[in-house]
């Protein structure tokens, strides 16, 4: 059986970060990405790449921090949106400046993963080949970074057996790409954010489309323009001004430093007015905006939930033209309606409409569970994943510990015990006329929310020995690029046992027995692993009454909480979370990748003589001659990793930046040497 120190599983934005973070601390370690797909890239694999596509975000916050997106390499100017092979070809270029793509397999599907007893734990995998066989794998630690939106849920419709035409997921839509140059007229389900880009794929090529959004759902998603309010101020920007994010609710929010500020503004009756305000305001500027109220079929998209509750599902209007023309010239329709069945090329809607189609394209949603099969039986309860609630056997999610984060929560922020009422006749979608799922894990099925700590890593004493596994990349947010590395930095301090002991028990401390430390310094807090636990389940119930009208309550799913939450982990490696040049920067000048273009060097450098595994939290500063010596060569590994790179490469741009990270890693273990020498 091969054994891997570390495997990955996906291949996307943030697997490949996992991917080099890991690589750049720990380069003669072996390492493994399996991916199913047949490139890399997660949503931005070739097999996705419908024409069209583009990213919500533009661009400045949306690529690695150390690996610049270049004009000259990859042909996007600032203040414009990258294309879907656009990030394809960025991703590759990573993981080949870094040393990694030669670690991917693709076409390599984890089908199940076992957890082995014993202090240092470990996964025998079950991986299917590209030919079909079947093979064991152990890995001695294992990250998933497959994403929320990898496995895709399709309803069953009633009739579908007589459809006879294409019936499909968006994920399927370059697949299905034949009824973007072939279709007369098709038919679009759904109303988030994926649903417009498939109405616009269709109908900026002339074909007329018929819009269904349920009429027992959720509604419309919230768009926007990338610069809203009178003074068009960039969102992305918006969402990571400090200043603002502390209008929004957030559990974590005492993370930046400002928790009296933040109790003025949601713990008194006059800040809850500002806020209210505030949210009004924004939500009342998307709207006129796009102006709704203009035209009767527009003003079918007007959202029906309170901006300040649907997270990251508002979203962008990225489109080269102006989507809402296509409506209001008629080639859109939009139909707020149940679909009740198919018959053949036709589909009956809940208001008595038949729709002649020659397609229909369903934005029905995603599986939020890992695409992976746990072992042994119910081992999900104890690694915080979604599963059926099993009552008083719950080892995690139990009823009192619901029952007090609700109290807390409620407390704290008393405007979320007014819940908006979105739908009165919201049903979920498998329990509507016509539609019906055999999955078990489907997106409306009653299961418990994602419950990791800081949203990574179980918190049940299991793992806390082992440090065998964690979980990347499992929210949804604006912020992917600002929050990639921080937790990838954050994932290889819990597998290297280097967290301080205010954040977790050291892994000795579990091995021994304890839960509680004596204090490792003056003024340390110990976190035991019950309030761990509590943590965990705080923040997961803190989704459900924050973002109703998003999907909190299934998963981490925020927009303004995202800086705090980044504050987080820094705060917990021991990295500054004040980045700005003055107070008032601080407050009013937004977060970008500038501002974290160093946390791995300062990382690395605040590290770099603690040793592996010591989990102390008291700043030790690795004054053994040996210590020293190990650390200096393990950071030579890692210039030696750059100098092969800046060698091989034939990219400018990637044997400069090499190049400049081999200086820098050098001068780093010559400082270690010294340490050393002392």
């Amino acid at each position: 059986m091969e054994t891997i120190n570390l495997v990955i599983i996906g291949s996307g934005l943030f697997g490949l970060a996992m991917a080099k973070t890991y690589h750049q601390f720990h380069p003669t370690l072996s390492l493994a990405i399996f991916d199913k797909a047949e490139t890399i890239g997660g949503v931005w694999a070739k097999e996705r790449l419908y024409d069209g596509l583009r990213t919500n975000n533009l661009k400045g916050t949306y690529e690695y921090l150390d690996y610049p997106m270049t004009p000259e390499v990859f042909g996007v100017q600032p203040g414009e949106y990258m294309t879907g092979p656009v990030m394809h070809k960025y991703l590759t270029s990573y993981a080949e400046a870094f040393g990694i793509k030669d670690k991917i397999r693709l076409r390599h599907t984890v089908l199940e993963a076992e957890h082995q007893g014993g202090a240092e734990g470990g996964w025998v995998l079950t991986v299917e080949s590209p030919g079909g066989e079947k093979k064991m794998v152990f890995a001695r630690k294992m990250v998933l970074a497959t994403g929320l939106t990898s496995e895709s849920f399709l309803p069953e419709f009633k009739g579908q057996e007589d459809f006879g035409a294409p019936l499909f997921h968006s994920k399927e839509l370059k697949k299905y790409g034949g009824t973007l140059e072939s279709a007369k007229v098709v038919t679009v389900l759904g109303g988030t954010k994926s649903a417009w880009d498939a109405v616009y794929a269709y109908a900026s090529k002339g074909i007329k489309v018929n819009w269904v959004i349920r009429e027992s759902g959720h509604g419309p998603a919230w768009m926007t323009p990338s610069f809203v309010t009178p003074f068009k101020l960039w969102l992305e920007a918006l969402v990571h001004t400090r200043i603002l994010t502390w209008f929004s609710p957030c559990i974590w929010g005492a993370a930046d430093g400002y928790s009296l500020i933040r109790r003025f503004w949601h713990g008194t009756a006059i800040g809850r007015a500002i806020t209210n305000a505030f949210w009004w305001a924004l939500g009342n500027d998307v709207k006129t905006i796009n102006k709704y109220s203009s035209h009767p079929e527009i003003k079918k998209l007007e959202p029906w939930a309170p901006a300040m509750f649907v997270a990251s599902s508002f979203s962008i209007l990225n489109f080269p033209t102006d989507f809402f023309d296509p409506i209001r010239n008629g080639t859109v329709s939009i139909h707020i309606a149940d679909i009740t069945r198919l018959s053949p090329k036709m589909v009956h809607l809940s208001n008595g409409s038949k729709l002649a189609t020659e397609a229909l394209c369903c934005v029905t949603g995603w599986k939020h569970v890992p695409p992976v099969k746990f072992l042994p039986e119910g081992i999900e309860k104890e690694l915080g994943l979604p599963h059926s609630p099993d009552g008083d056997a719950e080892s995690l999610f139990t009823d009192e510990m619901v029952a007090r984060a609700d109290e807390e929560i409620l407390s704290r922020f008393p405007r979320l015990r007014s819940q908006p009422v979105i739908n009165k006749r919201y049903k979920p979608m498998t329990e509507t006329e016509g539609l019906s799922t055999s999955y078990e894990t489907n997106p409306q099925a009653r299961l418990t929310p994602w419950t990791l700590y800081r949203f990574m890593v179980p918190p049940s004493p299991r793992f806390l020995v082992t440090r065998d596994i964690a979980f990347i990349g499992y929210f949804s947010s604006f912020s992917s690029g600002l929050s990639m590395y921080p937790q990838a930095l954050w994932i290889c301090a819990f597998l290297d046992d280097k967290l301080p002991l205010s954040v977790m028990p050291s892994r000795k401390a579990m091995l021994d027995g304890k839960s509680k430390l004596k204090e490792g310094k003056v003024g340390a807090k110990e976190k035991t692993v019950e309030e761990m636990r509590y943590e965990g389940v705080l923040q997961a119930r803190f989704g459900k009454w924050r973002y109703p009208a998003g999907h909190g309550q299934q998963f981490p799913d925020f927009v303004f909480d995202a800086l705090p939450y980044i504050d987080l982990m820094l705060g917990d490696l021991g990295l500054k979370v004040h980045r700005k040049r003055s107070w008032l920067a601080e407050m009013t000048e937004p977060y970008g990748l500038e501002d974290y273009k160093d946390i791995v060097s300062e990382y690395a450098a605040n590290t770099s003589g603690s040793g592996s595994g010591s989990g102390s939290g008291s700043g030790s500063s690795g004054s053994s001659s040996s210590a020293w010596k190990s650390n200096a060569s393990e950071i030579r590994d890692v210039s030696k990793s750059f100098s092969s790179t800046a060698s091989s490469s034939t990219d400018s741009k990637v044997k400069s930046y090499a190049a400049s990270e081999t200086t820098r890693w050098n001068t780093m273990a010559e400082n270690a040497d010294s340490m050393a020498k002392k």
